[in-house]
């Protein structure tokens, strides 16, 4: 009995590590990237400081004070203010899971903007206030090129003020930061006015009349927006209904007296600036907030080829999310499709330093840092391999860069005080006191460090 009991058991445990090692292991699962979003790398990364820093520069000399919004809002926020039908609310936010509330990846940049205004109480400053942003937003909308899941905006509000000035100014800076790029030389402005919700209600029943006479022909989401949202036709990009556009009723015949007179003076202003702009009757933008002004910034031979950003009014914004009437204007530009057209003019490329640091030796190498840190600071480029043991591999490095000069500390140079300064296409090299190396390498910056030395221009010798 105990033998036929042990040997079920051995049967029962065999069946057992037969199953366990015939399982498969887990197929190997590549992590990469999700789709529509992309890393930055050092070179890219290149592209992107430099539209901060020109923006910077415009924004900073008319009193714009950069500012930065949580990448998580609530839901509500955009709902309340980019309208619940917009594409972007209806279609492409990226809502993340809390059970405490219902929270969005922001996908633009002015609803957190007035948010904080209100939150802030930056109404109890002098006003405008006037703010701007450079941040990564999120939509979840098809990629194409130019266009991610992810992409950077670069932003600037002006809030407090009702002034046709400040939407003369939000573009007149618009247009200098794209000049500064080097992009100055086809931009044109699409240029209209939406009048305010006084004079908007009618110019929506006539449009909405207009449409209903193809409503069979629209595509689905326009059979939708008829019913819901029809400004919102006008912003259809499907080809079905890009052609009903043309006939639309023009927005500047139903506008208002008061809208009327700030549109004329805009273009008063304007014209006066001497910036280009074409009328599109039928531009309204993608977002409900907007009143009076709107416009689109395109870059192009024929003005058509690329929207790089657009803008306009929200008088109506800050009372949605928070019940304090304040006018507010502002643009936005996307900074991928910037980067796109700066690097079909030119390359950008990483200060080349002519000096490389050599060390051997442990005390060489704490020297060494001493003497980096004292370039540093005295703005003078240096590279280096800190890590590096080996001479060889050192001056490979030295080569991999392309420097003229090398400095050179062993445990001899450390107790001597002194370091070694060789020039790397003629071979010489001479001896130099630690304490004076900082003033011939000044020297080296002030000459053509392209050019090697000989024996005599220079200090070195055989």
């Amino acid at each position: 009995m105990a033998n036929k009991v042990q040997g079920v058991f051995k049967k029962k445990d065999r069946v057992a590590a037969k199953k366990t090692t015939s399982t498969k292991p887990n197929k190997w699962i590549k992590i990469q990237t999700p789709r529509g979003m992309k890393d930055i790398l050092p070179e890219a990364m290149l592209y992107y400081d430099l539209v901060l820093k020109t923006a910077q520069n415009v924004l900073n000399y008319y009193g714009y004070q950069k500012i930065e919004t949580p990448v998580l809002e609530k839901a509500e926020l955009f709902i309340r203010s980019i309208g619940k039908e917009s594409d972007i609310a209806h279609k492409e936010m990226y809502f993340v899971k809390n059970s405490e509330e219902q929270l969005v990846l922001r996908p633009e940049g002015t609803a957190p903007v007035a948010r904080l205004y209100i939150e802030n109480a930056l109404f109890n400053l002098s006003q405008p206030v006037k703010l701007y942003y450079f941040l990564p937003f999120f939509r979840h909308e098809k990629p194409q090129a130019g266009r991610y899941r992810q992409f950077y905006q670069l932003g600037a509000e002006a809030l407090g003020s009702d002034s046709p000035a400040l939407d003369a100014q939000i573009i007149l800076i618009t247009s200098e930061i794209l000049i500064e790029l080097g992009l100055g030389k086809d931009i044109v402005f699409k240029l209209n006015s939406i009048g305010c919700q006084k004079c908007r209600h009618n110019y929506i029943k006539h449009l909405t009349k207009y449409y209903k006479q193809y409503s069979n022909k629209l595509c689905n989401d326009c059979r939708r927006r008829l019913k819901l949202n029809p400004l919102r036709l006008l912003d259809c990009k499907d080809e079905h209904c890009v052609v009903f556009k043309e006939g639309a009723p023009n927005f500047l015949d139903y506008l208002c007296d008061d809208c009327r007179a700030h549109f004329k003076k805009l273009l008063e202003i304007l014209d006066g600036l001497n910036i280009s702009y074409n009328l599109d009757k039928t531009l309204v933008r993608g977002l409900d907030y907007y009143t009076k002004t709107v416009f689109e910034i395109m870059l192009g031979s024929d003005q058509t080829d690329l929207a790089v950003g657009g803008g306009g009014r929200y008088d109506g914004l800050i009372e949605t999310i928070g019940r304090l009437s304040r006018p507010g204007v502002g643009m936005a530009l996307g900074v991928e499709r910037l980067i796109e057209q700066i690097k079909n003019k030119k390359r950008l490329t990483f200060p080349k330093s002519d000096i490389f640091l050599i060390q051997l030796g442990d005390q060489a190498r704490l020297a060494a840092f001493k003497l980096l840190e004292e370039c540093r600071k005295n703005k003078i480029l240096v590279r280096e391999s800190l890590g590096q043991e080996s001479l060889k591999n050192q001056l490979r490095i030295a080569n991999n860069y392309g420097v003229n000069y090398t400095i050179i500390i062993g445990q001899e140079e450390v107790i001597n005080d002194v370091v070694i300064l060789k020039d790397m296409n003629s071979g010489l090299q001479e001896i130099v006191p630690s304490k004076k190396i900082i003033e011939v390498l000044r020297g080296l910056n002030k000459s053509a460090l392209a050019k090697p030395l000989n024996d005599d221009s220079s200090v070195f010798k055989e």
